[in-house]
C-alpha cells in the first residue's frame, strides 16, 4: 500500500469517526461529511492517473457536483434550524416534532 492510498484511507476514517463521535454542532457534522466527500474526490480523481486509463474521467467530476448539491442542502437545513431553533446544537432537534 502506498502513501497516497494510506492518506486517503485514513482522511476518510478520520472524518467517519469525527462524524459518528463529534456530534454535537450541526456545522461539525457537515464538515465532516464534506470531508469525507473530499477525500472521496481525491481518490477517484487520481484513481485514473494511476490506472493509467483516460476512461473514467467523468465520475470525479460527477461526485464533486453531488457533493456541491450536498453542501448547499446541508447549508440550508443549518441556516433553517438555527432560525426555528436558535442554535446548532443536534441534542435540541426532536424527529418526531415537526
Amino acid at each position: 500500500m502506498s502513501y497516497l492510498h494510506l492518506s486517503f484511507y485514513s482522511a476518510f476514517t478520520l472524518s467517519s469517526l469525527g462524524l459518528a463521535f463529534h456530534r454535537t454542532h450541526l456545522i461539525s457534522a457537515l464538515l465532516c461529511l464534506e470531508s469525507m466527500m473530499l477525500s472521496m474526490y481525491i481518490a477517484l480523481a487520481m484513481w485514473p492517473i494511476q490506472m493509467q486509463s483516460s476512461a473514467s474521467t467523468v465520475l470525479p467530476i460527477l461526485m464533486l457536483t453531488f457533493s456541491a448539491c450536498e453542501a448547499g442542502t446541508g447549508l440550508a437545513l443549518l441556516v433553517a434550524s438555527t432560525r426555528t431553533h436558535g442554535s446548532d446544537h443536534l441534542h435540541n432537534f426532536n424527529l418526531l416534532q415537526c
